[in-house]
């Protein structure tokens, strides 16, 4: 939640907790030094952390104020992820990104797609089917060839192909570096969240690939609907790193 946000925030009683109300009418957008900082009633947004908010280009500033413009009588946070990215890029990883991409690569040298099941068979085609293509593509396109094991015992990567992964995390920005984090994070795979990065793959084949055994799950003993809702939580968070990647481009 931003300095603004907090402002309205409080009223709520010990134990309790409400959303803030609205304290702005006009949502702007201003360049700012190769930067596009937001604007409330024409008053800088600042972070958490009292940063100004401000992203790399327009197109992806004026997406996060679309997310304040629709706010309603009172602000969500909920409602605004590319807000929350924004704050975790700015407050969190600027500066300080070599620990973002040593915890990215920490995911990599385990990577999801290395572990494959010994059965049933039905499992273990829908693993290929998903996954082997990005492993063909970290190959050839990244030059880092990957160990693949069956089952949960750890297997040991070589260090030029994670040397020539942490290459390609370590090019992105801030922000770029936040939204891999957080498709990283939200998968168990560097590697796909880095395929949707580099436009290998769309981020629904990211999330149909990292979803694979759940739904094999699923299909052959039902859905839990709260697992359900849970996973709909994390898709949205997951989509809107991806768009951000993508508007931050344009």
């Amino acid at each position: 939640m931003s300095e603004q946000e907090s402002k309205a925030n409080g009223a709520a009683g010990p134990g309790k907790r409400s959303l803030p109300k609205r304290f702005y009418k006009d949502v702007t957008v201003e360049d700012d030094g190769g930067r596009a900082a937001l604007l409330l009633d024409g008053r800088p947004v600042k972070t958490p952390g009292k940063a100004p908010l401000s992203v790399p280009g327009r197109t992806l500033a004026e997406a996060i104020a679309e997310e304040w413009r629709a706010q309603g009588d009172h602000i969500d946070p909920h409602t605004m992820p590319l807000t929350k990215l924004a704050n975790t890029a700015i407050d969190g990883i600027e500066g300080r990104s070599d620990a973002v991409v040593d915890d990215i690569m920490a995911h990599a040298r385990s990577d999801l797609l290395c572990y494959r099941a010994d059965g049933p068979e039905g499992l273990v085609a829908a693993q290929g089917q998903h996954w082997d293509p990005v492993i063909a593509w970290a190959k050839d396109a990244l030059k880092a060839p990957l160990l693949l094991a069956e089952g949960i015992v750890h297997v040991a990567q070589d260090d030029a192909a994670m040397e020539a992964i942490r290459k390609r995390v370590a090019g992105f920005d801030a922000f770029g570096l936040a939204a891999l984090h957080m498709m990283t994070a939200l998968t168990g795979s560097a590697l796909l969240a880095l395929a949707v990065a580099l436009k290998r793959i769309s981020p629904d084949e990211a999330w149909d690939a990292a979803h694979v055994d759940e739904d094999w799950q699923a299909g052959k003993w039902g859905e839990d609907a709260e697992a359900k809702d849970r996973r709909k939580a994390r898709r949205a968070e997951f989509d809107a790193a991806a768009r951000a990647l993508q508007l931050s481009e344009s």
